[in-house]
């Protein structure tokens, strides 16, 4: 088990640095940079600039940025902004620096909120955290005693309109059920019952400890409602069909002939196997949780996450944001795919990757 590991470790190093410079590469190519942003910002503001400048249309018309947005600047300016953001050296060298400094676990400044990367990531981390967990645990709570009763009564009523509840809350996305509890329960169109925004009130700081836990429960009602729905589904249908794969084999007619009770063959005999997919998948769902729906629920109900945070920085082109982001958090999937395989192994010790590698 040590080598395949070992050997699973050595692999996050050339599937990461495929991940960065397939992403690098693909921001060369996009429109729109931190420079034509602040370009663009610094034209919005009418001839206040320009009057500055002291040059009005002469001052820019010589210009040899290739920016767009830089059109109409004094070159000196645009010069200025290259240097301060690095684009003054030539692509491949940059992209080599900024692995270099990520490899020492330096992801630099944001460019547009003056707040080192790192500082930055633990601020909206919580927020993200609290809906994915919270998201996971519920789905599992309520799919594997749902999964398990439809095994068992397969085929039955109760598993048919069931089944019709989950393949309807298979297919509606996330933020559309996000906007329908906001239209039904958040004083859309019909009932005012829980807040439109926020994890937790404007008087949170004053409340008891009780006053607070019911306060933060009643703001993250509905955004983990709408992050858990796809995820329920999935994972009660996996639970299901699992369950199902392992009752029809031959040592479940065995311990039923042998005279077990029906429980005791479940709980005792099938569980264990059944639930090594579920189980062993949780590192891997948590984190698809975690970063899938994240960013159009916190968008949606205007909360102040990691989701959140990545989408402003994609419309900035902040691009220490984006890409010291897109390594931590690519990194962390490439560990918990360790972690789910050793999850497998800790459900079921006969279960050995090194004979299979081999």
């Amino acid at each position: 088990m040590g080598a395949y590991i070992l050997r699973r470790l050595l692999l996050i190093i050339p599937t990461l640095f495929g991940i960065m410079l397939v992403n690098f590469t693909l921001t060369q190519f996009v429109p729109g940079g931190p420079i034509e942003q602040i370009a663009a910002q610094i034209q919005g503001e009418g001839d206040v600039f320009r009057n500055i400048s002291g040059g009005g249309a002469e001052a820019g018309q010589q210009a040899p940025s290739g920016y767009e947005g830089a059109r109409g600047l004094p070159p000196e300016f645009i010069a200025q902004l290259e240097r301060e953001f690095g684009f003054d050296k030539p692509p491949v060298e940059r992209f080599f620096q900024m692995l270099w400094n990520y490899l020492r676990f330096d992801f630099g400044t944001s460019w547009f909120r003056s707040i080192s990367v790192v500082d930055l990531v633990i601020e909206k981390m919580p927020v993200s955290i609290t809906l994915g967990l919270w998201s996971t645990l519920i789905a599992y709570i309520i799919s594997i005693p749902l999964g398990i009763r439809k095994a068992v009564r397969d085929g039955s009523r109760f598993d048919t309109w069931t089944s019709g509840i989950i393949i309807m809350a298979y297919a509606i996305p996330a933020f559309l059920f996000a906007v329908l509890l906001m239209v039904l329960f958040a004083g859309g169109s019909y009932w005012q019952i829980f807040p439109l925004r926020g994890l937790t009130s404007e008087n949170f700081a004053d409340l008891s400890l009780w006053g607070k836990v019911k306060d933060y429960a009643w703001h993250a009602t509905l955004p983990v409602l709408a992050m858990t729905i796809s995820s329920f589904a999935t994972l009660t249908l996996l639970t299901k069909n699992s369950f199902l794969d392992e009752i029809n084999k031959q040592y479940v007619m065995t311990a039923r002939a042998k005279g077990l009770t029906e429980g005791r063959v479940l709980y005792g005999h099938v569980f264990r196997n059944a639930m090594l997919i579920v189980i062993a998948g949780f590192p891997a769902m948590f984190l698809g949780v975690f970063f899938g729906a994240s960013i159009l629920i916190e968008t949606i109900f205007s909360l102040d996450g990691l989701g959140r945070l990545g989408f402003e920085a994609a419309v900035q082109r902040d691009y220490p944001v984006i890409f010291g982001t897109l390594y931590v958090f690519g990194l962390m999937s490439l560990v918990v795919g360790i972690l789910s395989d050793l999850m497998y192994v800790f459900v079921d010790p006969r279960i050995d990757f090194e004979k299979r590698a081999g």
